[in-house]
């Protein structure tokens, strides 16, 4: 009698063993799947838990990580319960528990065994290696994205200079006969008014030029001590008008007692006009406003331009610091403005975020070092 009651019982033993290892192996091929999503496999994982309790017919579990929660479709508070913290790079992210619907015998811990609390707690540390591997493949494409990125730019970088310092001085040459042509006496109108077309045309590629270079790092700057609100105010004057004209609010948000930057004015002005030029065209014939804001976080002075117009898809905004990327009519843009101002901002050792919505507008950030601190 007694060995058929040993024998009773560690068949019941072994039994629970197969459930808790096969559980351990359920979740080892739940994380094998590389291109699941990872709310996908912590669900997966949650629902592994309940057969492998003693009780699974009224087990339910449920996983809180980062504020979201993960559970079985019969989940519900129960008083017989046993949970975990989950721990992630030693960061308390949540916790995991499992409970039952009814109460059972009291046995190791409550109604449940003591294998049960280690399968728990293994549960609750395959979960962190789960999360922590996914984050590892994150930030390895993301590395991998920004490496193709930079050798990307390195290479257009070197082309762009390239024909910008070839195509420097027939613009220049352009550029001169016409002027000298125009001061020409006994010009019939009509020649006078295609040499101002030519020298428009001119000027228009000079600039082009112009931006080619300091994209390419081939126009030093000029930094001295600037305050970034004299900078918004001088790059805002001309805009005034033109808002007005279109129906858009123009907002300025200056903070005051604002710490002078080593920066080239210059540059920074054109950074802002590049900025409130693409807000302007994101609100084309359709009015709203822009909002220009500078402020100090303590260690570093912010330009913030925010717009209200039909803002940008993650495609797009994924490529608009690509050069000559742009989504504008052919003759309408060059794609270099924003790149252009990414190359100034960084080359003040700073950086340029960015935060749109479709139908709801953009919102550029750029942060940069206060005075001792420039690059």
């Amino acid at each position: 009698m007694v060995d058929d009651q040993q024998s009773q019982s560690d068949k019941v033993a072994l039994r629970e063993r197969v459930k808790e290892l096969t559980c351990l192996y359920g979740i080892a091929q739940i994380a094998r799947q590389p291109n699941k999503p990872l709310a996908d496999i912590l669900q997966s994982v949650v629902e592994c838990l309940p057969p492998a309790w003693q009780y699974p017919e009224i087990a339910s579990a449920r996983l809180v990580l980062d504020g979201d929660s993960y559970k079985t479709s019969d989940f519900s508070v129960c008083r017989q319960r046993q949970s975990v913290d989950v721990f992630v790079n030693g960061i308390l992210k949540g916790s995991i528990e499992i409970g039952y619907a009814e109460q059972r015998p009291e046995l190791d811990e409550g109604p449940f065994l003591k294998e049960e609390r280690s399968l728990l707690d293994e549960v609750a540390r395959q979960i962190a290696l789960i999360i922590e591997h996914k984050q590892a493949e994150e930030d390895k494409i993301k590395l991998y994205g920004q490496l193709r990125h930079s050798d990307r730019l390195a290479t257009v970088g070197m082309l762009a200079a390239g024909v910008a310092h070839e195509l420097n001085e027939p613009v220049g040459n352009i550029l001169g006969f016409a002027q000298l042509a125009k001061k020409c006496t006994g010009i019939p109108v009509s020649a006078k008014q295609d040499i101002e077309k030519i020298e428009a045309a001119s000027l228009d590629a000079r600039e082009i030029i112009q931006k080619l270079l300091i994209f390419a790092r081939q126009v030093p700057p000029e930094k001295k001590s600037v305050n970034l609100n004299e900078v918004v105010k001088n790059g805002l004057h001309f805009f005034s008008a033109r808002c007005a004209k279109e129906g858009i609010e123009l907002v300025r948000n200056l903070s005051p007692n604002l710490p002078e930057i080593i920066a080239d004015s210059v540059q920074l002005n054109q950074v802002l006009v590049n900025l409130v030029v693409n807000a302007l065209q994101s609100m084309e014939g359709k009015g709203g406003k822009i909002t220009v804001q500078t402020k100090f976080n303590g260690q570093e002075v912010c330009l913030i331009v925010e717009d209200t117009g039909e803002g940008m898809t993650k495609e797009v905004l994924d490529k608009i610091f690509t050069p000559f990327f742009t989504t504008k009519d052919i003759g309408h843009g060059t794609g270099l403005g924003l790149p252009v101002a990414h190359g100034i901002v960084t080359g003040h050792g700073g950086v340029i975020n960015v935060e749109s919505k479709v139908g709801q507008g953009t919102r550029f950030e750029i942060r940069l070092p206060i005075k001792g601190r420039g690059k």
